[in-house]
């Protein structure tokens, strides 16, 4: 159990914000959120309105002029059109920046003895009420914009499960939103404490006390004083974990700038507590993580081939009948010897487009990364990053529930890795689609790209919590590695079922083929050209395809048999599932919402089991599965699930 932090006697006041207008005395603080979300809210907002009355207007515009032509009485028609379109944006800006105005006197938050409220609505009034005690993380991201202004968007998640929707405070100052944040963990860790003792757990306290007495300390008299003893003994044994040098890389000169600079409204930095342990990103942790990231680049590739071959439908849709003699024309320069140049050098020139793109994306996942800090402030882990647009997750300790090591195919070449930790996520209920808060909303990454070897320094600097994982691992049973074989490479294996899909394809080929000879069916050019590059694209790209990917499956399926495993002990439980990527999830056993074990009639059979252990982290929890465990080690598992199990 992580001791809490010391609360301050006296809650400061939040930075930047004046204070309440004449109220009673009873009445709490009212902390407005930042001015600028009156006028940045409302030039965003118009900006999208004028984009989307641009665009609708567009087509009208051009069919004006190629009907009229570029004549004055077409400009005279086109100066109105603009004039009246600018007078209804002005007009909209106007309603817009009223209702902002309205609004922003109705949008303040509470921070009370024990709950924190935000109120909001200028026709249907809201109230959020949060206790702290339900606290699950405080996060804050800002995009360019808001950076350059100094302020952000707070997000406090609450342990609600899938249907928990983050409470979400726009545009407070960065200051505000670092008070915000230590203020709420503050609070929840004084009523845990304060909670622990009126429960009968006032010997920890008492213990810590007895032994800063014996070091000469006074011994504490109230439960404020214990609290604080116990605040302090966390500290000292955090204080032996030895923090390494912050590694450093070149957008770190970034990152500090921003810092410096702040924004133009960011206020001064706030005092959030001590931290123990700290690490960034080396050079050349930044460049791997940044060429690892490949999502973005298929997707854009993706796009250039389905633009590519519109563009060649509507080639052929402008050309008509004159389609048929080039179509003519290609067929027979595709039997020459230059068509093989030709081809060798769109290959290269793909290729080259490829690495374009891949070093486009790896260049923006660095400036994603830019930044990047991971640390241990007192009971809670935070990491930051993003040079442009701005990310920072805070997370108390008790509310981790798992810690991922992932190694895809690249990361296990080099011998590296991906570590993140389990979380439950909680949806904004704004800004869903924002990519940012997509990305935020699988966990925490606390290293992108990191040595293996690493991993215990960082998990033990980190989240010392899980320093006593298990190691003696059960692996799956003998029988699980023929079942892989079978399973992955030939029910679900993509080799296999591809060369069926080729075979029925050649099969309909000779069929149309068969039908065009005799008449049965006939073709235009452009359909014969097609067919004929379909039979070369189909026998050798098909065939020798489905060869690499039954190679592949068979390799993935000998090496999860011989690498899975699990093993659990007293307070931890550890599944590993290999193959060419690898991932290992380690959980608390008191984490466990749900376990249990399944089996097929082939199970069964084989005598094998599947095990299944269900956490919150995620949005609506998260099943951790290991396939083809043994029966008796199946079972042995079921009985250490249960309470005052066997371990």
């Amino acid at each position: 159990m992580s001791a809490p932090n010391v609360p301050p006697q006296v809650p400061a006041p939040a930075p930047n914000v004046p204070p309440a207008a004449a109220a009673p005395s009873t009445e709490l603080p009212r902390h407005h959120v930042h001015h600028s979300y009156i006028w940045l809210e409302s030039v965003r907002t118009i900006f999208i309105i004028a984009v989307c009355v641009v665009v609708a207007n567009f087509s009208t515009i051009i069919g004006l002029v190629a009907e009229e032509g570029m004549g004055a009485e077409a400009g005279f028609i086109m100066a109105v059109a603009g004039i009246g379109t600018l007078v209804v944006i002005l007009i909209t800006f106007g309603i817009v920046a009223g209702l902002r105005v309205v609004g922003y006197k109705h949008l303040y938050f509470t921070v009370g003895p024990d709950e924190f409220t935000l109120c909001s609505g200028i026709f249907n009034k809201k109230q959020v009420h949060v206790p702290y005690q339900r606290v699950q993380s405080v996060d804050q991201r800002a995009t360019l914009l808001q950076r350059l202004f100094g302020v952000c968007t707070v997000s406090i998640d609450t342990a609600g499960g899938a249907a928990n929707k983050a409470v979400v405070v726009s545009y407070v100052t960065k200051a505000q939103a670092e008070w915000l944040r230590a203020e709420l963990y503050n609070r929840k860790n004084a009523l845990a404490a304060q909670a622990a003792v009126a429960s009968g757990m006032a010997g920890a306290a008492s213990a810590t006390a007895a032994g800063m007495a014996g070091a000469g300390a006074p011994v504490p008299q109230s439960v404020e004083a214990g609290i604080a003893a116990m605040a302090q003994g966390a500290a000292a044994f955090a204080g032996n974990v030895p923090s390494p040098a912050v590694a450093g890389n070149v957008l770190d000169v970034g990152a500090e700038a921003w810092s410096q600079v702040g924004g133009v409204f960011a206020g001064p930095a706030q005092d959030t507590g001590r931290v123990t342990y700290e690490y960034g990103l080396t050079n050349k942790e930044l460049f791997f993580a940044g060429l690892s990231n490949t999502t973005s680049v298929g997707l854009i590739f993706a796009g250039l081939v389905v633009g590519v071959l519109q563009i060649v439908g509507f080639i052929f849709d402008v050309m008509g009948d004159a389609a048929d003699g080039a179509v003519e024309s290609a067929l027979v320069f595709a039997g020459s010897q230059a068509s093989a140049y030709l081809i060798g050098a769109v290959s290269a020139g793909i290729i080259v487009l490829v690495l374009v793109l891949w070093v486009f994306s790896a260049l923006g996942s660095c400036i994603g990364y830019g930044g990047f800090k991971a640390r241990r402030r007192n009971n809670r882990i935070e990491v930051e990053y993003g040079l442009l647009q701005h990310t920072f997750q805070g997370i108390d300790i008790d509310r981790v529930q798992s810690v991922v090591v992932k190694q895809s195919f690249i990361r296990r070449l080099l011998g590296y890795c991906e570590l993140s930790l389990g979380k439950i996520d909680a949806a904004t209920g704004e800004d869903s689609s924002n990519k940012q808060n997509t990305l935020a909303n699988q966990g925490i990454i606390i290293h992108p790209f990191v040595k293996m070897n690493r991993v215990p320094e960082i998990l033990a600097g980190l989240v010392p919590e899980f320093s006593d994982l298990p190691q003696e691992a059960k692996p799956v049973a003998k029988v699980a590695l023929r079942r892989a074989v079978l399973r992955q490479s030939i029910w679900f294996g993509g080799g296999f079922w591809l060369v069926v899909v080729v075979t029925v394809c050649l099969v309909v080929f000779g069929w149309v083929n068969g039908e065009v000879a005799t008449g049965g069916i006939e073709l235009d050019s452009e359909d014969l050209f097609l067919l004929g590059i379909g039979w070369n694209v189909i026998v050798v790209g098909g065939y020798a395809l489905a060869a690499v990917l039954f190679i592949v499956d068979v390799v993935n399926a000998v090496l999860w048999a011989r690498e899975s495993s699990f093993a659990y002990n007293h307070r931890f439980m550890q599944v590993s599932n290999g193959g060419l990527s690898r991932e290992t999830v380690s959980f608390p056993r008191q984490k466990i919402q749900f376990g249990c074990t399944k089996s097929n009639p082939l199970q069964r059979r084989a005598g094998t089991d599947t095990l299944l252990a269900t956490t919150a982290a995620g949005s609506g929890g998260t099943t951790t599965t290991l396939i083809d465990a043994s029966h008796a080690d199946a079972m042995a598992w079921l009985d250490w699930l249960k309470p005052g199990g066997n371990q």
